[in-house]
């Protein structure tokens, strides 16, 4: 009798023992990292199981139990609560601490990344593509199908090329490249459209698009901060008396890809539309995306008298009221590279510093 009693007495404290295991277990599989890996991406999507979730994460090495995992969900009620989406984990993280993350969306990945001003939206959209964020293809079809509902500000109807403001960014990823261009296009909104413009479709005559437009100009032509009030008086003085505006950067735009060093006398005959050497007036869009400095140059122009400029190679310009003054600075900008180069060689002005010939040469001739 007092054996059976002994005997029971030990089967009993087996089990308490072993169940007292089992829970150190599922507490240390719950609590302990499953190790010490990089991070890992993991996409959840809408309406998706906890144990589906569990066997993604499981498979990826992140937690080291998905039926447990999938038990503590159920058991503290947080199945109830985990957020679709992309999330970037750790198997430094317990499983705890990923049920946790993914209740409250607190791991979703994501990326920071600039677009700077005078970017192109081919630039752009390489920037994103060598990020890893979305295919570059895939970001300018999106780009030329327009803003659709997503602008509040007049914006074309065509491809979006200077409205995609520059700015630094924090992308989720995954993103499609709608969702991206949605949230560029809203912070143009942001600081253009409601913020310069306050909402008003024209500016001192000006509407949105010739701003932009002009404006962009502006990025491609400045190289120094400073002097963007200047070339956009320079700009609206010329348009004003109905002279081209001869801007190297909309012919460095019209020649596609890639940036030349020195443009040549071919390179001013290329026919495009773009190209402001052979077409009077505005381009009939933005050739990059240009900055709030360069927006507000062009709202409020310098009022100066000049009509030409021509840039130095330290990027700096030379600012002219009549053409023999214009014609001058040429000719010693070229006197002063031909004698730096001999003493230098190879010396290379860069690309718009009068190196092309008069009339032409970095900016208005």
């Amino acid at each position: 009798m007092r054996r059976g009693r002994r005997l029971r007495v030990t089967s009993r404290l087996a089990a308490v023992l072993a169940g007292a295991l089992a829970a150190a277990l599922a507490l240390w599989s719950l609590l302990v990292p499953a190790g010490q890996d990089d991070p890992r991406l993991l996409s959840v999507a809408p309406g998706q199981s906890v144990s589906a979730v569990a066997a993604m994460l499981g498979d990826k090495g992140l937690i080291r139990s998905p039926d447990l995992f999938t038990l503590a969900a159920y058991v503290s009620g947080k199945w109830r609560r985990i957020q679709a989406g992309r999330y970037e984990f750790t198997a430094r993280m317990s499983a705890l601490e990923i049920l946790d993350a993914l209740c409250h969306g607190t791991r979703k990945a994501w990326r920071w990344i600039t677009i700077p001003e005078g970017y192109t939206l081919r630039q752009i959209a390489d920037e994103l593509d060598k990020a890893g964020l979305v295919q570059a293809s895939t970001f300018l079809q999106e780009a030329q199908l327009g803003a659709g509902g997503e602008a509040s500000f007049p914006a074309p109807s065509g491809g979006l090329e200077g409205y995609l403001f520059p700015d630094t960014y924090r992308i989720d990823a995954g993103a499609p490249a709608s969702a991206i261009i949605a949230q560029m296009l809203r912070r143009f909104d942001q600081v253009v459209w409601a913020g310069l413009c306050r909402g008003k479709p024209t500016y001192r005559g000006r509407s949105l698009q010739e701003i932009i437009i002009l404006a962009s100009l502006v990025e491609g032509e400045a190289k120094k901060g400073g002097e963007r009030s200047l070339i956009a008086g320079v700009l609206a003085n010329r348009l004003k008396r109905g002279i081209r505006l001869e801007c190297d950067a909309t012919v460095q735009y019209a020649l596609g890809d890639g940036r030349k060093a020195r443009l040549t006398h071919q390179d001013l005959q290329t026919e495009s539309e773009y190209n402001t050497y052979l077409h009077p007036g505005l381009p009939p869009g933005p050739i990059c995306s240009p900055g709030e400095a360069s927006i507000k140059a062009v709202m409020d122009p310098a009022a100066v008298p000049y009509l030409y400029y021509v840039a130095k190679p330290d990027g700096s310009h030379v600012f002219s009221t009549t053409y023999a003054e214009h014609q001058a600075a040429v000719a010693r900008i070229r006197g002063s590279a031909r004698e730096r180069s001999s003493r230098d060689r190879p010396a290379v002005l860069q690309a718009g510093a009068g190196q092309v010939g008069a009339p032409a040469g970095g900016g208005p001739a």
